[in-house]
């Protein structure tokens, strides 16, 4: 199975391993499937600004699978 697949799929977050029923969502730092208090978190991480900014490089030029700028 495939990473995007594995995200659609998998049952509990790449980081603390809860449950991703609440929601989830990728990180903009690589391509880990989070639960939503682990996006709260990655929020707030020093270069977090710069991973959205990256991203939204790579979406402007039409790759819309960026891996993340630690991916």
């Amino acid at each position: 199975m495939n990473k995007e697949d594995r995200f659609f799929t998998q049952k509990t977050c790449d980081l603390c391993g809860g449950s991703l029923v609440g929601g989830r969502i990728m990180s903009m730092f690589n391509e880990d499937c989070l639960c939503m208090s682990c996006k709260e978190k990655e929020t707030k991480e020093l270069d977090y600004r710069k991973a959205v900014e990256a991203d939204h490089e790579e979406i402007k030029k039409g790759n819309y699978n960026y891996r993340g700028i630690k991916g």
